[in-house]
């Protein structure tokens, strides 16, 4: 993870109204993934973070980078903090916003309508768990949706730190041996 460590010196304080862009990626044919996210105070950024995971979807990398900027949030900013994550996932804020609540109340499974079938578990749980834990603690965070690819920055950032979380991931090939 980065830290742009000049500007986010400066305290984040109660007054603060603090934007952070996240995003995954995850490329098909590796199954590798990435995922970052953007802080900007008034207009300008103060940090940003990214990281990547092997064998992975891409909902995992977009539900991942809103876990890794609220738990930024929970150690950088204060807790009065006004904070908005936006996400161009729409799996990843109906998660936080709409699913994440029935989940945690069915124990992180999915309970169909039919009491014969048996409960499945949901993609990503420890991370849905990771979030709601997070989430649940912060009353000062919102979860919103922005459009991807349409040009704002915020989100163009994301993007490029998702992918260069992806691509920090190095994939070594077997060593051939010599006979």
């Amino acid at each position: 993870m980065t830290d742009n460590s000049d500007t986010a010196r400066a305290a984040i304080d109660a007054h603060d109204t603090l934007e952070i862009f996240t995003d995954g990626c995850c490329e098909p044919s590796s199954s590798n993934g990435g995922w970052g996210f953007a802080v900007y105070r008034d207009g300008v950024e103060i940090a940003s973070g990214c990281g990547g995971a092997g064998k992975t979807a891409n909902n995992a990398m977009e539900a991942t980078a809103v876990l890794e900027a609220a738990r930024w949030v929970n150690a950088h900013a204060a807790a009065e903090a006004v904070v908005t994550i936006w996400s161009d996932s729409v799996y990843a804020v109906k998660g936080c916003n709409e699913w994440r609540p029935i989940w945690r109340n069915n124990g992180f499974k999915k309970i169909t309508a039919n009491s014969r079938l048996r409960s499945r578990g949901i993609a990503d749980a420890d991370v849905w768990r990771a979030i709601d834990a997070v989430l649940s603690g912060s009353a000062t965070i919102t979860v919103s949706w922005c459009k991807g690819h349409a040009g704002t920055e915020g989100n163009e950032r994301a993007d490029r730190l998702a992918d260069s979380g992806r691509l920090s991931i190095a994939v070594k090939a077997p060593l051939k041996r010599s006979r």
